[in-house]
């Protein structure tokens, strides 16, 4: 217990104050705004309750108070549920009293216009001059169930006897606190804390996971996330959940949101904002999950499935089944997500056999009938969780699930002690066998689709990296080099190029350093998109076509871009090798520096095959990113063709990635395309370079 006079720290007065006062607290039942002293009590919350309300001697019963400053102490956290008007006002109070945490649930701030941004203005100064933290605003407020502290306006939270567990949820809408209660409650599945973060003006979401890190009733975490916010104290919480071996899950918004508006490159259309979310969570070692359902059943799964660390990496698993058909249907999810289901090795086979189980030497080993056997299903188990050839085994469980689900699940329950992680579908509806397996600690899911879903975040899952922290980048206009600067930037980082020379456009006679046919380039820091100018020609033969095309570009240039300096052109040997990249570079606002790499040349757009990582990059992660490229497999001896140095390709992806490390200039953006993959050995080369500097930069 802390001693009366001992100021709480963050976790304590969000999540177990000694005090909690209502500021506009209501007597009508009815109301939003009565519910949190409702819940509270019928909780059976020990500590103090305060409801203000200053037209009322009581409020449901119990004595009300006209002011904050009238109690006789000054509470640990403060919930303020009065209208957005009233709201600000309420909060500075609170830090005049020295409250430590408030919580506000008005709407009407951030996204109220100039008016609602004038009020979050005033509080994150209260903030900023004073000891207050806020909670929201837009926030349902926050639950620790353990603790009975039922801070909430959230009507899922009427539900009695909900189920308390080890589970921390986090999430951008408090409405969903509701949903993962009543179906966790369903699924015996309990809760140690929930805490609906809001608008995120002083707490971020990952500054309050932050402060239950050293909680040992918290073993793992579910976020739900509308976008990626204060990254810096995410990752932050990341790496400390992953430090104390803590899972973190999480459900995003927004995958089918279009692409980031175009930026200097392709790179800002193909690294649309969802996608740098996912190379983010990616990063942080946060298992992203695409089905709400699978939310709720991963983490038992991720506890028995460390992080790997970057690199190319396995996805095997093994399925066993008493149902072909339910069988079946997760072998398909799994292939739509690209993971093996393998056969029997030989001697696992033959260790079935001497087991007594009858199997065939199909990816699905299914028992049949056979299989509803303890002893036949446990032989099964234990012989397959042992094989080499599986990173993760799934049984599905047929009809006797619901009929018989004590027997159904009793071998399953019986095996799961194994290293290898074990997995149940269970295709009845069968709650008490998924209630079972809950109890036992046993990944298991309802859906084929979440059960897939959940072994592909488990898979892929990547142990977290901690990247320097990126500098601030002043919010100016970017300084674009010519490519020849560019070459020259990227060189400095171990980035190879074609032999290049400028020539001025009104030159008469030049010798070429290397032989034609060439390619003739508009050399300009004003215009980034030199073909959309008629600013390239290609396959220049002799010098009489050389002179010819400088004429033409320079032409063409000052009909489209009249305003435009048209003084040189970059002339380069036609390059060609096995195929063709694309390398981006670019700086997100909240996720810090990324590397992307794509098919490049004409195919970008049309292919939006692409893999995107937070900078800078390790080379297993860049060994990674090739591999999860279905272009690359061109390189890898496609069709009897010569393989493509792909280690050259994954060094000039670390070289790239480390223009975040480079202290003389901030580069915003950047992109090779294409970047040429020649025969092993013989390297990649850029042909093309697009680089962005921050503005008040100097190279």
């Amino acid at each position: 217990m802390r001693d009366d006079l001992t100021k709480p720290t963050l976790g304590q007065a969000l999540l177990a104050p000694r005090s909690i006062a209502l500021v506009g607290a209501s007597d009508d039942v009815t109301k939003t705004s009565s519910r949190p002293l409702q819940f509270l009590r019928r909780a059976g919350y020990k500590g103090m309750v305060y409801p203000i309300n200053p037209r009322r001697p009581t409020v449901l019963g119990e004595k009300a108070w006209p002011s904050l400053a009238a109690l006789p102490e000054v509470p640990d956290h403060v919930f303020i549920l009065t209208p957005t008007a009233d709201a600000v006002a309420a909060a500075e109070e609170c830090a005049r009293l020295g409250v430590a945490v408030v919580t506000i649930l008005a709407a009407g701030f951030s996204e109220g216009g100039a008016e609602g941004q004038e009020l979050v203005a005033r509080l994150q100064a209260l903030c900023a001059t004073t000891s207050l933290r806020i909670l929201g605003p837009s926030s349902l407020g926050a639950i620790n169930l353990r603790a009975k502290t039922i801070i909430t306006a959230n009507a899922a939270f009427a539900e009695p006897d909900l189920p308390s567990g080890s589970i921390f949820v986090a999430s951008h809408s408090g409405s969903l606190l509701g949903a993962l209660v009543s179906r966790g409650k369903a699924r015996n599945i309990g809760f140690a804390g929930l805490v609906s973060v809001g608008n995120e003006i002083d707490l971020s979401l990952g500054e309050i996971c932050s402060a239950t890190l050293d909680d040992p009733e918290v073993t793992g975490y579910m976020l739900f996330l509308e976008s990626i916010r204060h990254a810096d104290a995410l990752r932050t919480f990341a790496i400390g959940a992953a430090a104390r071996g803590k899972p973190v899950v999480a459900y995003k918004l927004g995958r089918s949101a279009a692409a980031a508006e175009l930026a200097l490159s392709h790179t800002g259309a193909l690294a649309g904002e969802d996608d740098v979310a996912a190379a983010f969570l990616a990063d942080c070692g946060i298992a992203r999950v695409f089905n709400f359902e699978t939310l709720l059943e991963t983490l038992p799964l991720l506890q028995r499935l460390p992080a790997r660390p970057a690199g190319p990496r396995s996805m095997r698993v093994g399925v066993v089944t008493t149902t072909g058909g339910g069988a079946a249907m997760v072998v398909d999810e799994l292939g739509i997500r690209g993971i093996d289901v393998v056969k029997l090795s030989h001697e696992t086979y033959d260790r079935l056999t001497e087991a007594g189980v009858a199997a065939g030497r199909e990816r699905i080993i299914d028992l049949t009938l056979a299989g509803t056997r303890y002893d036949i299903m446990k032989a099964a188990l234990e012989t397959m969780l042992a094989a080499p050839e599986f990173d993760v085994v799934v049984a599905v469980i047929g009809s006797s699930a619901r009929f018989q689900p004590e027997l159904a699940v009793k071998p399953v329950i019986e095996s799961a002690l194994s290293q290898k992680p074990l997995v149940t579908f269970l295709v009845p509806e069968a709650p008490e066998a998924l209630a079972m397996l809950t109890a036992a600690g046993i990944a298991n899911f309802r859906t084929p689709e979440s059960c897939a879903d959940a072994i592909q975040a488990a898979l892929q899952r990547r142990s977290p990296s901690a990247m320097p922290k990126p500098r601030v980048v002043a919010a100016n206009t970017p300084r674009q080099l010519d490519e020849l600067a560019a070459y020259e930037l990227l060189a400095k980082h171990g980035m190879r190029h074609a032999p290049a020379v400028a020539i001025a456009i009104d030159a008469t006679a030049t010798e070429l350093p290397f032989a034609y046919p060439v390619a003739v380039k508009l050399l300009s820091e004003e215009i980034a998109h030199k073909t959309e100018v008629g600013g390239v020609v290609l396959n220049v033969a002799d010098a009489m076509q050389l002179e010819a095309a400088i004429r033409k570009i320079a032409d063409s240039v000052r009909a489209h871009r009249p305003d435009a300096n048209v003084s040189q052109v970059l002339v380069q040997p036609m390059t060609s090798g096995l195929g063709e990249m694309l390398l981006g570079y670019r700086v997100d606002p909240e996720a810090g520096p990324l590397v992307l790499l794509a098919a490049g040349g004409i195919y970008t757009e049309i292919y939006r095959d692409r893999s995107i990582r937070l900078a800078p990059v390790t080379l297993d992660g860049a060994r990674e990113m090739i591999s999860e490229l279905a272009i690359t497999s061109v390189f890898q001896g496609f069709r009897n063709k010569p393989h493509g140095d792909l280690e050259a390709l994954a060094q000039a992806i670390v070289a790239m990635s480390q223009l975040a490390l480079d202290n003389d200039v901030t580069v915003l953006d950047a992109e090779i395309n294409p970047l040429i993959i020649n025969p092993v050995g013989q390297g990649v080369v850029a042909v093309d370079a697009l680089v962005a500097l921050a503005g008040t930069e100097e190279t």
